[in-house]
């Protein structure tokens, strides 16, 4: 029951610290000479956009069996033996042949079985009509399809803060989409434009004779009105192996300049080496951005991307590069836009609510505690205080749900308050004196204070890392204010009871 001075002070300057990192919040354009920092308002309050984006499964699916075809083609020939009508089917999810003779049957079904396959059991090799046949697992296209949504996310995240979109909200919906807040932002076309174009880069070699398709090349556009020339469907380089994009300007012209990783570089340098005076295709989302002829081997690991680029589609090229390819498009099935004025209705209901809880708070425990009631409520004003600041030192965003969980915790530091001041009167009760029933009162609440914040404090941290979306803005306030609680209640309320008593040492204690 003692608090030496550096003790006090040291509570004391915990809340005034927190008084002052609250204060940027209440000012909308704080000034940047200092290092402030602001709770952002989610969807529900500030408003904004809502996309739920799709992936497509079906591409996904093509893509796959378009790089087993293409294996097949190179695994066959190696081993020198021959095929006739190889196919795809991608309604079907196989790839299908006939062996150029019955003696070679045996050893092409070895060729198939030996193809890596990208997930555990992901197709089997089986024979219909005479034809030697692979066929995709359901299942593993499902599995694909998780995967792929996993690492959109992640490059959705980074295509998202590229634009300078304040604290975004993506998270998983089921097995095929994705979810997308975007607080603040009530018109998402540029949002949309970038996350409808896939941005897989590759660089092919050009059929022989680029007007005419021959077996494995593909039919593809070109910018310039060309109409279609035959790219081969082998990838000599993946972007997925660029480095670095950036867009430059290029003889008073618009231009991107890549650079490769370690594996890029090789495997440029390899193909423009073995390929001098050829046409090579740079192909983005199936369309043909360029065919140059390779004048001359590039060992250097870097190139330029040429066309009829602006300023900001340059840009807007680059920044995809750099955030890499998505692994199949992304469609929004549905998108809503939230008003500032239904946000700014929100904030208003929230503060009212919290307000009249606050007040009402209050009263109970000035009518029911008394002095020791009023010392309750300035440590619930501290608490509020602490919360908002630890929210603000984190630029944490606050919804409707979080502003629920900040009312919720108030009432959760009133029952440790209420708890403490019981136990005194107990104590009280039993004829202790004053000084005895305080310090008494105060021992016997803190291990079942502490012990029922502990067991809340966990279950709200599993919801945290668990859940989604509002479930852990909810849990993330909740949290943050059993931490505040419990310093505001085994701490700054005792110091305040303690100096009311060294102070005026009553005789009887008004609880």
């Amino acid at each position: 029951m003692y608090y030496s001075r550096l003790k006090m002070l040291g509570v004391l300057g915990v809340c005034l610290i927190g008084l002052v990192l609250c204060v940027p919040n209440f000012f909308k354009n704080p000034t940047s000479a200092l290092p402030w920092h602001q709770v952002h308002l989610g969807l529900d309050l500030k408003g904004g956009s809502y996309l739920l984006l799709q992936l497509d499964t079906d591409t996904l699916k093509h893509d796959r069996l378009q790089s087993l075809e293409g294996q097949i083609r190179q695994s066959l020939i190696a081993k020198q033996l021959g095929f006739i009508g190889i196919k795809r089917d991608d309604a079907a999810g196989t790839v299908s042949f006939l062996p150029r003779g019955e003696s070679e049957r045996d050893a092409a079904k070895k060729v198939l079985a030996s193809i890596p396959q990208a997930v555990p059991d992901e197709f089997t090799v089986g024979e219909e009509d005479k034809r030697l046949t692979l066929s995709l697992k359901a299942e593993a296209v499902k599995q694909r399809a998780r995967e792929a949504v996993t690492r959109s996310i992640e490059i959705v995240r980074r295509r998202i803060d590229s634009t300078g979109a304040i604290d975004p909200g993506i998270a998983r919906e089921g097995d095929d989409r994705i979810v997308l807040e975007l607080p603040g932002i009530s018109d998402p076309e540029r949002i949309k434009e970038l996350l409808g174009t896939t941005a897989r880069m590759t660089f092919h070699l050009m059929a022989p004779n680029p007007t005419i398709q021959v077996p494995g090349s593909t039919m593809l556009p070109t910018p310039d009105g060309r109409g279609k020339l035959a790219v081969m469907d082998q990838i000599e380089v993946d972007g997925a192996n660029l480095s670095d994009a950036a867009a430059t300007m290029s003889d008073g012209k618009w231009a991107v300049h890549i650079k490769f990783d370690n594996k890029g570089a090789d495997d440029f340098a390899r193909i423009t080496t073995a390929n001098v005076g050829k046409p090579f295709a740079i192909v983005l989302d199936g369309k043909i951005i360029t065919d140059p002829v390779i004048n001359s081997p590039i060992t250097g690991g870097t190139g330029e991307i040429t066309g009829n680029f602006t300023a900001r589609t340059a840009s807007d090229l680059a920044l995809l590069l750099r955030a890499g390819a998505l692994p199949a498009p992304l469609s929004v099935i549905e998108q809503r836009t939230i008003g500032p004025s239904l946000g700014e209705a929100s904030i208003h209901a929230g503060m009212i609510s919290l307000a009249a809880g606050f007040v009402l708070v209050v009263i109970f425990m000035l009518l029911f505690y008394g002095r020791f009631g009023l010392y309750a409520d300035w440590a619930l004003l501290a608490n509020l205080v602490l919360m908002l600041a630890i929210l603000s030192l984190f630029e944490a965003t606050l919804t409707l749900p979080g502003m629920a969980g900040i009312l919720l915790t108030l009432g959760m530091a009133v029952d440790a308050n209420i708890l403490i001041n019981e136990r005194i009167r107990e104590e009280v009760a039993r004829g202790r004196a004053p000084l005895q029933a305080l310090q008494v009162g105060f021992e016997r609440a803190t291990s079942t204070i502490i012990d029922s914040n502990a067991t809340a404090f966990l279950a709200h941290v599993m919801l945290f890392v668990f859940g989604t979306g509002a479930v852990r803005n909810f849990a993330l306030t909740i949290t943050i204010g059993i931490v505040t609680t419990l310093f505001t209640t085994l701490v700054l309320s005792r110091l305040l009871i303690i100096r009311w008593y060294a102070h005026t040492r009553p005789k009887e204690l008004p609880v």
